[in-house]
């Protein structure tokens, strides 16, 4: 149960830097306490941890603009930060989490302001169908934390700019772009500002919890592991991934989330697999991942690794583990196996 409540705001805008104190926070948060971390990335596109970042994003636009492309640890799809966005991680041990009080405090702060906003879907927060909040979720070893957007002012021509968003996905979504998907706060209260938002955030984090909050600061917290984490977010094989040529590429959309897997077969084993997908089970690609490198190619052994596969403690899951992996099963199913 929840009995302490922690407040950190930090004015850093550097992302990687932002990442890295997210991942400290969530290793060593204590039992029985909340955290709420609210942080802002300066012109930045960040992708989730199994995507293919040259597919999602306009990686040569990026870089030519100075973007700064990252890549985060929880699952879910592409978004570009700049300063007109608003981040917030709530972050807990296992036993405390709950998306649902934790999304309510992102309502309650938004209506304290006039704005009438409703969870949608699986991970987004919607005013008047317009998605002004994306959400994604990690956990390791019993340790959890849940992230989003909250889109204040953000240049939406950016958004279109560097995000490469698929056809198929914005048509189940019903709009024919990515700027007409989403909205920003601004549009439904004229003189909304940053500060304005983070107040209201932790006004409304102490009522739904029912607690004072504590304030903390960066400074209390080790420097030496946020430095060596930020160090990790950094390197160019977390960002970008691999850059190899693959004999055999297959795809496909489902309900909950894209999934491409890119292999070679030799000698009728399937070698250097790489699978992308911005489901939020992020760990359940990884370890389908490691299962089905060394397989063999065929219906029958593939189809044996995914039924083998359960869910894990570390897993972050709304659907069943079960049903992904029996869509995975029907995918692969229809390869060509010859």
């Amino acid at each position: 149960m929840i009995n302490k409540l922690l407040f950190l705001d930090t004015s850093e805008t550097y992302p990687y830097r932002n990442l890295a104190v997210e991942e400290y926070l969530t290793l060593n948060v204590e039992d029985d306490t909340c955290i709420l971390y609210l942080w802002q990335n300066r012109h930045t596109v960040v992708v989730g941890r199994n995507q293919n970042l040259r597919k999602e994003c306009n990686v040569e636009e990026a870089e030519k603009d100075g973007v700064f492309l990252v890549r985060r640890l929880s699952g879910g799809g592409a978004v570009f930060h700049d300063m007109g966005n608003l981040n917030f991680t709530f972050i807990v041990r296992k036993a405390d989490y709950d998306v649902a009080k934790q999304t309510q405090v992102i309502l309650n702060a938004l209506e304290s302001l006039g704005i009438k906003a409703e969870r949608s879907g699986r991970n987004d927060v919607t005013v008047e169908g317009a998605k002004i909040s994306g959400n994604a979720f990690y956990r390791k070893h019993g340790n959890c934390y849940h992230h989003g957007t909250l889109l204040i002012d953000t240049d939406k021509n950016k958004i279109g700019k560097y995000l490469n968003v698929s056809k198929e996905k914005l048509a189940l979504k019903g709009v024919d772009s990515v700027r007409a998907r989403v909205g920003n706060l601004i549009d439904y209260k004229t003189d909304i500002s940053v500060s304005e938002v983070k107040n209201a955030l932790r006004h409304a984090f102490s009522d739904v919890y029912g607690l004072p909050v504590e304030d903390m600061t960066a400074d209390e917290l080790r420097q030496d592991d946020i430095e060596a984490y930020a160090e990790r977010f950094m390197s160019k094989d977390w960002i970008y991934g691999s850059n190899r040529f693959y004999d055999h590429t297959e795809g496909r959309r489902f309900e909950w989330g894209d999934i491409e897997f890119y292999f070679n077969v030799r000698n009728g084993i399937i070698d250097d697999l790489h699978i992308y997908s911005d489901a939020m089970e992020q760990d359940y690609i990884m370890r389908l991942r490691n299962g089905l490198e060394g397989c063999e190619y065929s219906q029958d052994r593939i189809a044996g690794v995914i039924d083998s596969m359960m869910a894990s403690e570390d897993d972050v899951t709304e659907l069943p583990i079960e049903r992904i992996g029996s869509d995975i099963k029907a995918m692969t199913g229809s390869w060509d196996f010859q």
